[in-house]
């Protein structure tokens, strides 16, 4: 079977349910990361927690509880807390980014160069597999770092905070050029096509309005490892050619 159409906008949508481990800070839940271009939501399903940020103007805490929708955009360090059996449903922009890279992790700063970042963020045991142990570890090495620039900005140092942007940039720079492809074929197809359907209500045209289709997807039978939690991500089925 072909893959199937795109989601709304050409998103991305998972559902998580945040890591409960225990973290040095005494907290619990997921590795602390910045996206470079896809402003993320979350649409809180059960439990509780926060969404815990710091961006430009500073540290804030946001409480989730069920019902709840928060989102924030490029340029945002966030991590979820588990505060209990917190489970979201993510909305990213930009369908295809996330998993190309669009997110940097904020290891301390030795590790963030081209050239060491790419191990401490795999998830590959010596195996070769996805571990629960690996994930646990970067998200542990990730803390490290977040709170090293939380420290830097309540002592008043802002610039460590754009010292991370600019590495974060040199992390990703090599894949920028498909990132470009990725929106071209995605949320930029899609809002054309929607140009397209305007320009042709307005003449009169209403010839799509015949093509109209309905595609549901199943709940992901495989659950992998996030930066914040264990997902089961809905994109990767929809992508498939045989389903």
């Amino acid at each position: 079977m072909s893959a199937l159409p795109d989601f709304p906008g050409a998103v991305g949508l998972s559902r998580l349910e945040v890591y409960p481990w225990p973290t040095a800070d005494a907290e619990h839940g997921g590795s602390p990361h910045m996206h470079l271009t896809c402003s993320e939501c979350y649409v809180v399903v059960s439990g509780r927690g926060r969404l815990e940020t710091l961006d430009h103007k500073g540290l804030t805490s946001t409480a989730l509880s069920p019902g709840d929708v928060v989102w924030f955009t490029p340029g945002t360090i966030h991590r979820a807390i588990n505060d209990g059996d917190l489970r979201v449903v993510v909305v990213m922009q930009n369908s295809g980014l996330p998993e190309a890279g669009d997110a940097v992790l904020t290891f301390p700063t030795e590790y963030l160069t081209p050239e060491r970042y790419p191990s401490a963020a795999s998830l590959l045991d010596a195996d070769g597999r996805p571990s629960k142990e690996r994930a646990r570890t970067r998200r542990d090495l990730a803390i490290d770092g977040f709170t090293e620039l939380a420290r830097q900005w309540q002592r008043g140092n802002r610039s460590a905070f754009e010292d991370f942007c600019e590495q974060a940039t040199r992390i990703v720079r090599p894949r920028l050029r498909s990132w470009a492809e990725t929106v071209n074929r995605g949320a930029l197809a899609a809002a054309h096509a929607t140009l397209r359907q305007i320009d042709a209500l307005r003449d009169g045209d209403h010839s799509h309005l015949l093509n109209a289709t309905v595609t549901g997807i199943a709940e992901p039978p495989e659950q992998s490892l996030g930066m914040c939690g264990f997902l089961r991500a809905y994109d990767p089925i929809r992508r498939a050619t045989d389903l």
